[in-house]
């Protein structure tokens, strides 16, 4: 397993519960495909660099794991697929 580090905002206008589930969910689309998560980080609500899809704040949020090159992928495609979410970038960390 590879690993990598998992940065993504989710839409700041949704309800606190709502940000969570959209984490969470992104989470179980990695621990589903036994990757492992190394660290996990809610980093709050912060001022985005440029405005996006008409919002100029967002939720970060921040996943160090261990996970294998499907998983990434599917991972991926979700984030791109999910509306909630703004932004998303997955970086491989070389040892």
């Amino acid at each position: 397993m590879t690993n990598y580090e998992i940065m993504f905002i989710v839409k700041p206008d949704l309800e606190e519960a709502a940000i969570k589930k959209e984490a969470e969910n992104l989470k179980k689309v990695l621990t589903d495909r036994k990757c492992k998560i190394n660290e996990e980080k809610a980093m709050g609500q912060k001022e985005l660099a440029y405005e996006m899809n008409k919002y100029k704040n967002g939720y970060y949020f921040l996943y160090v794991v261990e996970a294998t090159h499907e998983a990434i992928s599917e991972f991926d495609r979700l984030a791109r697929l999910n509306e909630n979410i703004l932004r998303h970038l997955v970086i491989r960390v070389d040892d």
